[in-house]
């Protein structure tokens, strides 16, 4: 997919149409999405908020492959993979988005640099070239110093970073970040989100999904979700600048 340009847009990294998920609770059907249609372009800057049961969970899980829309189609670079079987959408999530969580999620007896090669070696890159990206990565977030240190040598910021790095070692042509401030501090959230900036000036795609108003007043489109649909979705003045 990398080296295929989109059908369509071709400035467009992901495009939903009509995207709807329903999960049956017994006799119940849950409309978690009613029909999102939206685009986000190469390069741009994305937060996704709503309140909890607003439907931006399911919106983040479908765009990072880890569901599938009910209804409704989802194309990544111009090819639809709602419908693709889970192994070849999981070499696409491994190819083409690099996830950021709240927690962390970070293995507690391994150094920051085995960490981020973890995603490499699902892609089949191992060995000098994959600790080499990996240690590259790091330096990209500000921990050269810190590429031998376990996670409980870390500060929270820190150890954010390090899971930034994993997410960027694979080169993915979007971060999706779920919460990534939910865990630290007012200073080393400014850390985070100044960090944010720094890798969308240098044209990565961002969408951080988020319930925090100064979170996303750091991206240069805010999106919206209420009841599972798209209520507003604007442009805030940091994309003019």
């Amino acid at each position: 997919m990398q080296d295929q340009e989109t059908r369509g847009n071709a400035a467009s990294i992901i495009t939903m149409n009509n995207v709807t998920k329903t999960y049956q609770m017994g006799e119940v059907a849950v409309h978690a999405l009613c029909g999102v249609s939206l685009q986000v372009a190469r390069g741009e800057y994305v937060a996704i908020v709503g309140a909890s049961g607003s439907g931006k969970s399911t919106l983040m899980n479908i765009i990072g492959l880890l569901d599938r829309p009910t209804r409704g189609s989802y194309e990544i670079r111009g090819h639809e993979v709602s419908r693709l079987s889970k192994n070849a959408q999981a070499n696409i999530r491994n190819r083409e988005i690099g996830f950021i969580f709240q927690r962390f999620n970070l293995l507690p007896r391994t150094s920051a640099r085995e960490q981020v090669e973890l995603p490499l070696f699902y892609a089949g890159i191992t060995g000098v070239r994959a600790q080499q990206r990996a240690v590259d990565a790091l330096t990209r977030v500000g921990l050269a110093q810190r590429i031998n240190h376990r996670p409980d040598q870390l500060s929270g910021g820190q150890q954010q970073r390090v899971a930034i790095a994993r997410a960027l070692v694979t080169q993915p042509s979007l971060l999706l970040a779920d919460e990534p401030t939910g865990a630290l501090d007012s200073k080393t959230t400014a850390e985070i989100l100044d960090l944010f900036d720094e890798l969308h000036a240098q044209g990565l795609t961002l969408i951080v999904v988020t319930h925090e108003h100064n979170v996303a007043a750091r991206a240069a489109r805010v999106i919206t979700v209420s009841d599972g649909a798209v209520v507003s979705d604007v442009h805030t003045r940091r994309q003019a600048e």
